[in-house]
């Protein structure tokens, strides 16, 4: 397994990070517990989770990654090997019965990581993620940025730099991360914290694929620039990257067909541009699945690849993917899909 630094952090993570979002939901327990032990004897030490999860977000299911990663992980004894990131969700009117308000003041982000530390069944987290901004923003298929004079968002990111603050401080966290954000929010907060001497995000996990390259406008600088690393969330695009929908391989139960309510990757011209990316794998004998996790893993701007699994036969072959390096011949076909298809499923 291949190992990058984390940010300015004396941490090394695997290229390949375990996201565990379908443990509770689309795997049990058992299941989850087979994954984490198969990921670990293939050198992978991250893992990542959220208070949200299992996906999609339903009361009855919330927390249950967090209790499956916890029962796994109360009787190791190599906890100081594993570096397990997890989350805060942010502002959202179906996710109130998380937590009413969802916001990230001091009392909000105590009470969530309180949470999911008993969950988790550890004292420590090593890197904490706010899920998405309290703000309004273009993330999840929203392509442009929705002004709106009526947001009522006011700019609080000192007082949730000085929270991670107090967490760092009772060893609660070790490090602090971002997701689901802008080129602006990134870099107000890596400002701030230079300003204040508070923790500097040393991450931003932001979905990243071939049909999603939107990372690659501004904030690709500012994570080579700033060492603040991409964590490459949903880089098989919920499954759509591995072909089985253009063979026809694919079960009702797969990502897609059974929860259609998550459309991000249903546009018709991500169908298209997955189609055509299929045709170069098979014409280089290679799987869409590996080719898709190769180019993410490739990317300098990369930190780690967050993969997610069903099933062990598509985690073996998706934690293979570290192995693989593409030819130039094929990155060159992959940019000419991409000029003719650019981003179809941001």
């Amino acid at each position: 397994m291949e190992f990058r630094q984390l940010g300015n952090t004396d941490l090394q993570v695997s290229l390949i990070c375990l996201g565990t979002m379908t443990f509770g939901e689309q795997n049990t327990e058992a299941e989850g517990h087979q994954q984490l032990d198969y990921a670990l004897e293939r050198g992978i030490n991250f893992i990542d989770t959220a208070e949200l999860y299992s996906v999609p977000g339903r009361q009855e299911t919330q927390g249950s990654t967090e209790r499956i990663v916890g029962t796994w992980l109360k009787d190791r004894s190599d906890r100081d090997k594993i570096i397990l990131a997890t989350k805060i969700v942010g502002p959202s009117p179906g996710l109130l019965y998380i937590r009413n308000p969802l916001d990230f003041k001091p009392a909000s982000i105590r009470t969530a990581i309180e949470g999911s530390l008993r969950r988790l069944q550890t004292d420590y987290v090593d890197l904490y993620q706010l899920h998405w901004p309290e703000r309004k923003n273009n993330r999840f298929s929203v392509r442009d940025f929705p002004a709106d004079p009526n947001d009522p968002w006011e700019d609080n990111f000192l007082q949730v730099l000085e929270s991670m603050q107090k967490l760092v401080d009772e060893g609660k966290i070790r490090h602090f991360g971002i997701s689901n954000e802008t080129p602006w929010g990134a870099m107000r907060l890596l400002n701030l914290a230079e300003q204040h001497g508070l923790p500097r995000c040393v991450s931003i996990q932001n979905p990243y694929s071939l049909l999603n390259r939107t990372f690659e406008i501004g904030l690709s600088e500012i994570a080579i620039r700033e060492n603040m690393g991409l964590l490459a969330y949903s880089p098989m695009a919920f499954g759509l990257l591995s072909g089985k929908y253009h063979r026809g391989e694919d079960q009702p139960d797969n990502r897609i067909n059974q929860f259609q309510q998550m459309a991000r990757y249903s546009r018709p011209t991500a169908h298209e541009a997955t189609a055509r990316y299929l045709k170069i794998a098979e014409a280089h004998g290679l799987s869409l699945a590996q080719m898709s996790l190769a180019f993410v893993n490739s990317r300098p701007f990369t930190t780690s690849n967050i993969i997610g699994a069903t099933n062990m036969e598509q985690l073996k072959e998706n934690i293979d993917s570290y192995e693989l390096e593409l030819s130039e011949e094929v990155l060159k076909a992959i940019n000419e899909v991409h000029d003719s298809i650019p981003n179809p499923a941001p």
